[in-house]
């Protein structure tokens, strides 16, 4: 048996713990404040929140760490309960994506730690400690987006697994493409995420109404909808316009959509990190802007769609579940010598 952390901030942590627990041999037991998503095979364990304190109190530790708050019990309930299952279940091995916090507290419980990475600048001794501690890291890009995480002291480089993105959808390589009838307008996705996002209604609206020629449809935005499926409107379009998380991109690349990549603020610089990779080559179907344009869309969709979207099959290649599931199965495999030893 595993245990999978999973944090409960947007979705991306959700949908790739589920694409990668479904590859997996074993028992995989979910904890997270997120309730038991559809589709998980194994047990669920639904965590107290540590996030509700009126006014949290010196929440780094001075820095050392990154929440834990003084005093809140939501904390206190929730170290405690993923002690009492590490006691009572004796897992093999914890795959957190993400928390130091989790990663440290199994290591001192002696559970081998197998950490996700996130991109960005994580240089800052919380991640630092997260990541000396883990056996194994795991990060969902190609080997070949040099420059998405920025930090990693020697061993922890070491211990790194680039596996490709990976995506709830796999990759299709576009075969669920729907052609536009002659005649019909082309269809721009813009796509935004569970995380929050920095655009506005207006905003949406002047660069519809500056774009007759195209049909556009907004999910997870402002003025747009939510749909737990995105995968019919991807491969619709003809153009995607998406934040730089992730998730979002690793389901863009498996559809093979082009894209126009707008990153937005997070922390440790995420997104901007690797829309600053995406822009720097010419690697992959996408056009990188640094805010949401005011003027120009025409041009812009019109550069966008001439992109070769089967470019991304770098970036998502359909393996990365695989590859990541490999990577735990193989300190499994490590666990299990040491412990005929």
């Amino acid at each position: 048996m595993i245990g999978y952390y999973i944090h409960h901030q947007g979705r991306g942590h959700l949908n790739r713990a589920l694409a990668i627990a479904a590859e997996l041999d074993q028992p995989v037991v979910g904890l997270s404040s997120q309730p038991r998503p559809l589709g998980w095979i194994g047990e669920w364990i639904e965590l107290p929140r540590d996030d509700e304190a009126a006014e949290p109190r010196d929440v780094d530790a001075e820095g050392r760490l990154h929440w834990v708050p003084l005093h809140d019990s939501g904390l206190r309930a929730r170290m405690a309960r993923i002690s009492q299952w590490i006691s009572e279940s004796s897992p093999r091995l914890i795959v957190v994506d993400v928390s130091v916090e989790v990663a440290l507290l199994a290591r001192l419980l002696g559970v081998p730690v197998v950490s996700v990475a996130l991109p960005g600048i994580r240089a800052d001794e919380a991640h630092r400690l997260g990541f000396d501690i883990s056996t194994a890291i795991i990060a969902a890009w190609p080997q070949e987006a040099d420059g998405m995480i920025s930090g990693l002291s020697a061993p922890a480089r070491r211990h790194l697994s680039c596996v490709g993105a990976i995506s709830r959808f796999g990759s299709r390589g576009g075969e669920d493409r729907l052609e536009s009838g002659a005649g019909a307008p082309r269809r721009v996705l813009l796509l935004g995420g569970a995380g929050g996002s920095s655009l506005d209604a207006s905003m949406i609206a002047a660069a519809r109404a500056s774009t007759p020629d195209w049909q556009w449809t907004v999910l997870g935005s402002h003025g747009g909808r939510w749909v737990e499926d995105p995968w019919p409107e991807i491969c619709a379009a003809d153009v995607v316009v998406t934040h730089a998380g992730q998730n979002a991109l690793a389901d863009v690349a498996a559809a093979r959509r082009p894209a126009i990549v707008i990153p937005e603020s997070r922390p440790h610089d995420e997104q901007v990190t690797t829309a600053s990779v995406l822009a720097g080559s010419s690697r992959w179907p996408a056009i990188v802007r640094w805010g949401f344009p005011e003027t120009g869309w025409s041009a812009l969709l019109e550069e966008a769609s001439a992109l070769d979207g089967d470019l991304w099959r770098t970036w998502n290649d359909g393996h990365g579940a695989q590859a990541a599931a490999a990577v735990i199965q193989r300190e499994l495999s490590d666990v299990a010598t040491c412990e005929v030893a």
